[in-house]
């Protein structure tokens, strides 16, 4: 059977409080453990027909009653979470198949089902109207309700996935894609790198601006005294955990601020790490640094405290890794002059959809701290979540923030992404208290990350939306003033959309004033909280995407509030709605910034929606975050550059971290948008992108030179619909963020300027090469052996047949790969693999990290 690998991880350094409880404790009465159910998911086939040529997949759950009664004719319903939907309707064995809301549908009898005696097994056959190539599209979160206890869910705890391998099961059609990425077809692709020596790895990533290396080495037989003003007390604590590995720390003389700290000017007979701010030669981003490694010990100078931190950061990797060298630390002369190519290096992390602890994002900024990225933008909110406490709104995590089974409106959300029938689900359920939020805020302070808080609105709201809709009911029934205050929605809207995500009723409605006095109360409370922590607030995120088409159009709210303003559609009352939100922050000194809608007008053009630039925002100072380089919208984050909108370029083809690494079905993540290997990440040039299509892109605009100083810079986007578990985290974002990291703070590399074919191709091996080498020798190992607990994707080898050998090579060169040919699962204990494999039998090979922990494995049959 195949189940998708959850892994475990814990937080990085340093220590902090451990997350309180947030989930509904009154609950639990409504949820039964471990219905007597065993329950299977089958892809049967995919079908291609005139009427779906893209491809349809009919599926299958098989239901085992273990009980020693049946499951009866009627009174029972059987939920799940389908992330994209699934045909509804009559199903074979008198079933339907019905949609609640959403992701979330269920499945019951209908008159004539003959029920489910003991050990018997039911066939319920379904079909996805799109292809299914990923097991992310399977339903997850199965649970039976019976109809007399309507409100107790029981979670069906013996739920698979069944493997998808015959070929009626991987059949692509006439698409001409490949059913699966073979070993074979990745040894291919694992060509295009050379095994590097030690000696030749590049010395530091990201790439620095310049780098002069001289011909000696600064011996190091004790940790140096670390000599700083107080003012960069963060930095000198950083300072003093890079060199805990190589030798105990002196302590220096003479007014030290802590052990091994010396004021400036103190004597100190060790070797010192002098830290200092003062101006770095020619160079004006803040985050500059100069990092100089002489016969006089190491000294960094940053135009700030930021640039002083990335400079330590440099020197990390610089230090050989942990117990290597037990007798004292050889660094190499040298002399760094850096400064980042981009002023916004950003990771988006979306607690939304499933949450995860503060733990998992103070671990997140620590490692965004290790690789230069300086931007936290923390989705907080979403349709299936509200995560951040706000005070004077209860409702908002008492409920929108609890997912859970309930037959009554109003109690909770309904369950989501696998979240199952109890609301103390740890996914599902969960909220950031002020006081935690307050503590991610100085924690990433510290770390000199700027923390953007998102707030989802228009759409993606449906979590406020139904908290408000309960707040309103209560204080209604109750004869309370002030009931529809915070109302974000017209109970007499007829309005017909559906989402995306297969919503109907998650719109914020622009026509009430309740809607606007919600915004304002809750942008309030969050530049409270920013003061509080001392943190710097500029902008607030307020999302704007994926509105879908008929909101607000039979709303007699909005209606009447165009007649009133004069508007004439619903893209004019979406333009006054941000009107209204960004006079809102900026009555609070911030720019709002917001997904690409945000900066775009909806139009038609020849009977298609299209989006362009929205004349009526240019000169806002609004920063648009654009994610879509789909088919037909490859160049819109230039045009809206080029039209005068500052620009985070966030393309969902190259830097969404929730996108599947390839087609094979068991591997994680989504494939909506694109697969995305480590190589695709790498090979983006920020303000030249489509030089490098495949193919080639015609007909599109490219970034002017007013456009280019409209580039705030990248960042790499994860939204969590399939990942519960912190681990899956490590799984799809690393090691890709670190191609992030390169390219967002290191200049174009030569092969991205070089207009010569040919020699653009050996300048881009040449640096892939160095790349994965430095990742797969020592970045990675450091990770491992610095014990961060970062379980990050370990791809599997690359295997060819060659002249009845095995021929084995990896993506990250240099990592320790091991085999059996016995059939067995290759183990830490396994032999390595030296060279070619000349075994006999079924070869199966895995790499393997400083920890011993096993990556995915490759298997050939070599006879």
């Amino acid at each position: 059977m195949l189940a998708l690998m959850l892994m475990a991880g814990g937080p990085a350094w340093p220590q902090a409080a451990t997350s309180q409880p947030v989930a509904d404790r009154g609950a639990l009465a409504g949820v039964a453990r471990g219905a007597s159910i065993k329950l299977r998911w089958e892809l049967v086939r995919n079908v291609f027909s005139d009427s779906a040529p893209g491809g349809s997949t009919q599926a299958r759950l098989i239901l085992r009653n273990l009980d020693t009664r049946p499951l009866p004719a009627r009174g029972w319903s059987l939920y799940l979470n389908w992330m994209e939907g699934v045909a509804t309707g009559p199903l074979s064995g008198n079933l339907v198949l019905e949609q609640v809301a959403g992701n979330l549908f269920r499945i019951r009898p209908a008159p004539g089902f003959a029920g489910v005696a003991p050990g018997q097994t039911l066939n319920i056959d379904y079909v996805h109207p799109d292809l299914v190539i990923k097991l992310a599209k399977a339903p997850v979160g199965p649970y039976l309700v019976y109809d007399a206890a309507p409100d107790v869910g029981q979670a069906i705890a013996d739920y698979e996935l069944l493997p998808v391998t015959r070929p009626e099961q991987l059949d692509k059609g006439n698409s001409g894609a490949k059913p699966v990425v073979t070993p074979q077809d990745t040894y291919r692709r694992n060509t295009s790198a050379d095994l590097l020596p030690a000696d030749a790895l590049p010395m530091v990533l990201p790439t620095p601006l310049s780098l002069w290396r001289g011909s000696g080495t600064l011996r190091l037989p004790v940790a140096p005294a670390i000599v700083a003003p107080a003012s960069l007390g963060n930095e000198a604590a950083l300072a003093r955990s890079l060199f805990g590995a190589a030798a105990p720390v002196r302590s220096a003389r003479d007014g030290a601020a802590a052990p091994g700290v010396a004021a400036p000017g103190a004597a100190s007979a060790a070797p010192q790490l002098r830290l200092s701010t003062g101006k770095v030669p020619g160079q004006s981003s803040p985050e500059a640094y100069a990092l100089t490694i002489d016969d006089n010990g190491i000294a960094i100078v940053g135009n700030s405290a930021a640039g002083v931190a990335y400079g330590l950061q440099s020197l990390r990797d610089l230090l050989p890794l942990p117990g290597a060298a037990p007798n004292g630390v050889d660094l190499p002369q040298l002399q760094i002059v850096d400064a980042p190519r981009f002023g916004y290096r950003g990771f988006q992390l979306d607690v939304g959809r499933n949450f995860h602890t503060k733990e998992t994002v103070f671990k997140w900024l620590d490692l965004m701290a290790r690789y230069k990225l300086n931007a936290f933008h923390f989705h907080l909110t979403e349709d299936e979540g509200w995560r951040l406490e706000i005070p004077g709104l209860p409702e908002l995590t008492s409920i929108g923030a609890v997912r859970g089974h309930s037959a009554r409106p109003g109690v909770r959300l309904q369950p989501a992404y696998g979240s199952g029938p109890d609301p103390n689900d740890p996914s599902g359920s969960g909220y950031y208290t002020r006081a935690d939020y307050i503590e991610i805020l100085r924690y990433a302070a510290a770390r000199h990350i700027e923390v953007i808080p998102e707030v989802e609105m228009p759409g993606h709201a449906r979590a406020a939306v139904k908290a408000m809709e309960a707040r309103y009911q209560r204080l209604k029934a109750a004869g309370k003033p002030g009931a529809a205050n915070y109302l974000l929605s017209d109970p007499d809207d007829k309005s017909e959309y559906k989402s995306p995500q297969l919503y109907t009723d998650h719109v914020i409605n622009p026509g009430l004033e309740s809607s606007y006095t919600f915004i304002d109360h809750v942008i309030t409370q969050i530049v409270a909280m920013h003061r509080e922590a001392g943190a710097p607030l500029r902008t607030i995120h307020v999302g704007g995407d994926e509105l879908p088409r008929g909101a607000w159009e039979k709303s007699p709210a909005s209606l009447a509030l165009m007649r009133e303003k004069h508007l004439e559609s619903t893209a004019d009352l979406w333009d006054y709605f941000y009107d209204r939100v960004d006079g809102m922050l900026k009555k609070h000194g911030l720019f709002a910034s917001g997904w690409e809608e945000l900066a775009g007008r909806v139009t038609t053009l020849r009977g298609q929606s299209k989006l362009i630039p929205n004349p009526l925002f240019t000169q806002r100072g609004f920063s648009a975050y654009v994610w879509n380089n789909t088919e037909g919208a490859e160049d819109l984050a230039y045009r809206l550059a080029n039209a005068g909108y500052d620009v985070v370029l966030a393309p969902v083809t190259k830097m969404y971290m929730d996108m599947s690494h390839n087609p094979n079905p068991e591997e994680p993540g989504v494939n909506w948008g694109a697969y995305v290997e480590l190589d695709t990440v790498y090979d983006f040039i920020p303000l030249d992108y489509m030089k490098n299509a495949n193919p080639p892109l015609i007909g599109k605009d490219s970034l002017t030179d007013y456009g280019k100083r409209h580039v705030r810079g990248m960042e790499a986007t994860l939204f969590t619909e399939t990942i519960r578990d912190p681990s899956r985290i490590d799984y799809l974002v690393m090691p890709r963020l670190l191609a992030v990291a390169e390219r967002a703070w290191a200049p174009d590399p030569a092969w991205a300027t070089e207009n010569d074919a040919a020699k653009a191709t050996a300048l881009h091996r040449a640096a892939w090469s160095g790349f994965v080498n430095a990742l797969g020798q020592r970045v990675l190992p450091r990770l491992d052996l610095e014990k961060t607990g970062v379980m990050y994707r370990i791809a599997p080898p690359g295997l060819m047949l060659d002249g009845g050998r095995v021929l084995v090579n990896h993506v990250l060169p240099g990592i320790t790969l091991r085999y059996t040919s016995d059939g067995s699962t290759p183990t830490a204990n396994s032999k390595l693999v030296a060279g070619a494999i000349a075994d006999k039998g079924v070869i199966q090979v895995a790499a393997f990290d400083r920890n011993g922990r096993a990556g995915l494995v490759s298997r050939i049959d070599n006879p």
